[in-house]
């Protein structure tokens, strides 16, 4: 399990990350949003070493990643693909990752595979490779040590779609194996489709965070009766407010059971009630609309 907890760095008069606390569970894929300049890739650092935080810590199964002994065999980690010597093959740097952690020397073929790299492609230099490219070699880094963790910063950046529906179903796999899987991407839609809960910041701060499924079912309810006049008259006779989409429907931001129990006191039948889904697109833009960064308005 990763835990952060009380996280704050700060760089003179700039806090970039400021008191954020989530844990990132096993058997979960873990979504880690935020604008740009948010404070994800900061608290990530400060996760796996890279960054020293201010105040507050940050632990994978209960230690610093500092104190792992081997941490490759513990956890894999891509923050940045472009990062890698560019003179070196792909298979060179799997190599030294092998060599360094005291695997078999057949594990790098097995990952070369595992993320479709050619022999050709292992190859050739790093320098010649293309973003999507660079991504896989990242994740098969990653994955070299059998790790129980895996900490990704936008691994899908760069990856054509065949290659994000691949690194989807590839992190799906890890998580129902038992995996912790910690996710920041700006692809909002493979969030939506491969977490399992969502960890949102803005301005450095925890704006939201819970399973998937509280977060994106707690916009409200719509229901339908019989009798819509009576019963939005019946709801705002107890405080809640109501609005009328233009097919008749009432939303309303009242829980769907309340909002059928005041129908049924009213003696409205209802002919739908059901919890209104929330998009993770409006959801995001909602809650981090203070650190949004627009283009220019014309």
């Amino acid at each position: 399990m990763i835990t952060v907890d009380g996280v704050t760095k700060n760089y003179q008069d700039f806090t970039a990350v400021d008191d954020v606390s989530f844990t990132a569970q096993p058997g979960r894929v873990t979504g880690f949003l935020g604008p740009n300049g948010a404070g994800k890739s900061t608290t990530m650092r400060i996760m796996v070493g890279l960054t020293r935080a201010t105040a507050g810590t940050a632990t994978i199964g209960g230690r610093h990643y500092v104190d792992l002994p081997n941490p490759g065999l513990e956890v894999g980690v891509l923050l940045d693909a472009s990062a890698q010597h560019a003179g070196r093959t792909g298979r060179e740097i799997l190599t030294i990752a092998q060599l360094y952690m005291g695997l078999p020397r057949g594990r790098v073929e097995e990952m070369l595979e595992v993320v479709s790299l050619t022999p050709s492609e292992a190859s050739r230099r790093v320098g010649n490779y293309s973003l999507g490219m660079r991504q896989r070699l990242g994740i098969a880094a990653a994955l070299l040590g059998d790790p129980q963790v895996l900490i990704l910063d936008e691994p899908a950046n760069g990856l054509d779609p065949a290659g994000i529906r691949w690194m989807r179903d590839l992190l799906r796999g890890y998580a129902d194996r038992g995996g912790t899987v910690l996710l920041s991407s700006h692809l909002l839609h493979e969030i939506e489709v491969i977490a399992d809960d969502i960890v949102m910041i803005g301005n450095g701060r925890v704006v939201s965070q819970g399973t998937k499924t509280e977060l994106l079912h707690a916009a409200g309810t719509v229901v339908r009766g019989a009798d819509p006049g009576l019963l939005r008259h019946a709801l705002t006779e107890l405080g809640i407010t109501t609005t009328t989409s233009p097919d008749g429907a009432l939303h309303t931001d009242a829980d769907p059971a309340l909002v059928g129990k005041v129908a049924l006191e009213a003696g409205v039948a209802l002919t739908e009630l059901r919890a209104e889904d929330a998009g993770l697109e409006d959801m995001f833009l909602e809650l981090t609309a203070t650190s949004q960064r627009e283009g220019a308005r014309t």
